[in-house]
């Protein structure tokens, strides 16, 4: 769901290319059950957990993954812009790593917020996110190990090793390096030491206040870029959880306008929101791709602001246009399996762009069209099939005894249907 970490030629401070992005992992799927929906004044439509628009936003930026990856793997040279500069919007996909963290951040601390911070059972939640992350994840990393080994390596390194098999299923690619079976799946590493952490988290937030969570784990960070070679930073492959924490806890400490007084709620988010990107925006367009893909390590914290200004603009039902675009039911549906999206469509462009369009079209904007008009419908289509299979039986049921209910259930269902139907069908012997 991803402006993304790519690895970096040689000559960019030794760090190498790679089409990678993050995803949209936990937005609004929460660790309670949704109850039904209501409306209220403000316009936003809420559950006791569930606030409409998240899912919107996660569709879209799951979206806007796909987008950059069609982009990244048609016009070479990243982060130089090779490609036609009408197009140039669609580089910046590590800032969609900015948005599905404090996306997360913000959605799994709404639950917290209307208890008083608390989070209900540490293994409890531990144990709701591994069933609600691994299996999907599992599934994907199975079917990319599989494109990776037999039809073509997911990045120059090579196919994925055993160690790659070790290192991924154990989701701890952010700490131990190994060739990747799927570039998209660095950001599960980061979300899953987050999740770790998140306990932790919501007990400062309650004890300590928003201001003090933020101001610690921030200008720790801070600290930290300072201190590098020219205050910049080199990112590597590993180790990204620590930049990009800060992002996550804005999310968290921003779920706080769901429970604030009518007179913060009511303030105007969504241009709160244009005042803070617009700084953020100039200061992309006048430097440039390359310096701020150079610059990310600070570009993640400027951009923050915005981010949860525009969800707490969201959860308080603005703007309008907004809301209606997020409510739509194309939009909806997409969010409803961004997740699956944001996991197995890097293989399916990959193959689309590097073995398919070469042989009927000019690289370039060609190639681009080509895999465009290939990749997304053949994505969106088969991820739609993979969420029906394996994500949305661990989105609808909490444990093993339950999906084993609710599939007796639905095959007596379709028995009884079939019988009906024989049984309409026979002629009448009188």
């Amino acid at each position: 769901m991803a402006a993304t970490r790519c690895e970096h030629s040689a000559e960019r401070k030794d760090r190498t290319i790679s089409v990678e992005s993050n995803h949209p992992v936990s937005s609004v799927d929460l660790d309670v059950p949704v109850p039904a929906r209501q409306g209220n004044e403000t316009g936003e439509v809420l559950g006791r957990n569930h606030v409409l628009g998240l899912d919107g936003l996660r569709g879209l930026a799951a979206l806007y993954v796909l987008l950059f990856h069609c982009w990244l793997l048609t016009f070479p040279g990243f982060p130089d812009n090779s490609g036609p500069s009408w197009l140039g919007w669609l580089m910046y996909g590590r800032l969609a790593v900015v948005f599905f963290l404090a996306l997360s951040g913000f959605s799994l601390a709404i639950s917290p917020a209307r208890n008083g911070w608390h989070l209900g059972g540490v293994l409890r939640f531990l144990r709701r996110r591994a069933w609600r992350i691994l299996p999907p994840y599992w599934a994907a990393l199975t079917l990319s190990l599989i494109v990776a080994r037999f039809v073509m390596p997911a990045s120059h390194f090579g196919p994925p090793s055993d160690k790659s098999i070790l290192v991924y299923g154990l989701v701890v690619q952010d700490i131990f390096a190994a060739p990747t079976p799927n570039g998209a799946f660095w950001s599960i590493g980061v979300e899953a030491e987050l999740y770790l952490v998140f306990p932790l988290l919501l007990v400062i937030r309650r004890r300590l206040g928003a201001v003090i969570l933020v101001a610690c784990v921030t200008l720790l960070v801070v600290a930290r870029g300072l201190s590098a070679a020219n205050a910049s930073p080199v990112e590597g492959m590993n180790w990204l959880t620590p930049n990009l924490a800060p992002v996550f806890v804005a999310g968290l400490v921003a779920a706080g306008v769901i429970v604030a007084p009518e007179k913060a709620r009511r303030l105007p988010w969504h241009w709160l929101t244009a005042l803070a990107a617009m700084p953020v925006l100039t200061l992309v367009s006048i430097k440039g791709s390359v310096w701020t893909v150079d610059h990310y390590f600070w570009v993640d914290l400027d951009v923050v602001p915005a981010m949860t200004m525009l969800l707490a603009a969201v959860a308080t039902g603005r703007p309008a246009f907004l809301m209606w675009l997020l409510a739509t039911r194309p939009i909806r549906s997409l969010g409803n399996f961004s997740y699956s999206l944001y996991l197995i469509h890097l293989p399916i462009v990959m193959i689309v762009s590097r073995k398919i369009a070469p042989q009927y079209v000019l690289p370039g904007l060609p190639a681009f069209w080509f895999t465009l008009m290939l990749g997304l419908p053949a994505s969106v289509l088969g991820a739609r099939l993979f969420a029906k299979i394996f994500e949305m039986p661990f989105k609808r049921n909490r444990s093993w005894k339950s999906m084993s209910s609710a599939g007796r259930s639905r095959w007596a269902g379709m028995r009884l249907s079939l019988r009906q139907l024989l049984h309409d069908d026979e002629p009448d012997k009188n």
